[in-house]
C-alpha cells in the first residue's frame, strides 16, 4: 500500500463536491449544548462545523484528518463561517494530539475502514473518550476477507471499502479496546465490490468502566 498515493487521491477529492460518508453518524449523535466532540476524518468539515455549531459557544469541536489539503479546506470554510469553537488536527488517527478524556462525544463517517492498525484507533477512541462518553461511528464493514489485490490497491482503499474487514472481527476490536456494549442503530444490505460484498452499518457505544460485562 502506498500513503503517499492514497493521499494524494484524497487532496483531490478536497476540492470536489463528492461525498466520501457512509452514513450520518451527526444525524445520530444527538450532540448537546457544551459537549466537546471530535470527528475523526472530518475531510472538508461539514460535519465538524456541524457539530460546532450544535454545541455552541460553551462546547468545542475537534476534526482530526490525516489529508493536509482537506485540513486546509476545512479551515478556510470554518474561517468564511465565524466559528471559533473548533479546531482542525492534521494527524493520524492512531496517535493523536489530545488529552485522555477530552471529548463527550467521538463520530466519524466511512473512515476508520481506511486505517490499516483498527485495534490502535479503537484504543484512541476509548481513551479520548470521557467516562460516560458515547461514539457514533459510520463505516463499511465486508462479509469476507478482502482478497490482497483489493487490500493493497490505494484506489481501491480509498473508494472506502478494500480496508474493511467482517463484521465479527470488527466488532470484537471494539469490545477489546474496552467498550462493554456496542448498539447497531443502522445496516445495510451487503452489496458487491469486486470479488466479495460489503456493507455499511452505523455503531454506537458508551466509555463506562464501572459496567458489568
Amino acid at each position: 500500500m502506498d500513503t503517499k498515493e492514497i493521499n494524494a487521491r484524497y487532496s483531490l477529492l478536497a476540492e470536489e463536491t463528492c461525498c466520501l460518508s457512509c452514513g450520518g453518524a451527526v444525524d445520530k449523535s444527538g450532540a448537546k449544548k457544551g459537549e466537546i466532540c471530535i470527528d475523526l476524518g472530518s475531510g472538508r468539515g461539514t460535519d465538524v462545523i456541524r457539530l460546532a455549531e450544535t454545541v455552541g459557544e460553551t462546547g468545542f469541536a475537534f476534526g482530526v484528518d490525516v489529508t493536509e489539503e482537506m485540513i486546509r479546506k476545512a479551515e478556510k470554510t470554518a474561517e468564511k463561517m465565524g466559528i471559533s469553537n473548533i479546531r482542525f488536527i492534521h494527524s493520524d488517527l492512531e496517535h493523536i494530539d489530545l488529552p485522555d478524556d477530552t471529548a463527550n462525544l467521538i463520530v466519524s463517517n466511512c473512515t476508520l475502514n481506511h486505517v490499516a492498525n483498527k485495534p490502535a484507533v479503537w484504543a484512541e477512541i476509548y481513551r479520548l473518550l470521557q467516562n460516560g462518553g458515547r461514539f457514533v461511528i459510520s463505516d463499511i464493514y465486508s462479509t469476507d476477507i478482502v482478497p490482497e489485490e483489493y487490500a493493497t490497491d490505494p484506489v481501491a482503499i480509498a473508494e472506502c471499502w478494500a480496508g474493511s474487514i467482517p463484521k465479527t472481527e470488527y466488532l470484537k476490536i471494539i469490545q477489546q479496546a474496552g467498550f462493554k456494549s456496542i448498539n447497531i442503530l443502522e445496516e445495510s444490505r451487503p452489496y458487491p465490490k469486486g470479488k466479495i460484498e460489503v456493507a455499511s452499518f452505523t455503531i454506537s457505544g458508551t466509555k463506562d468502566e464501572y459496567s458489568c460485562c
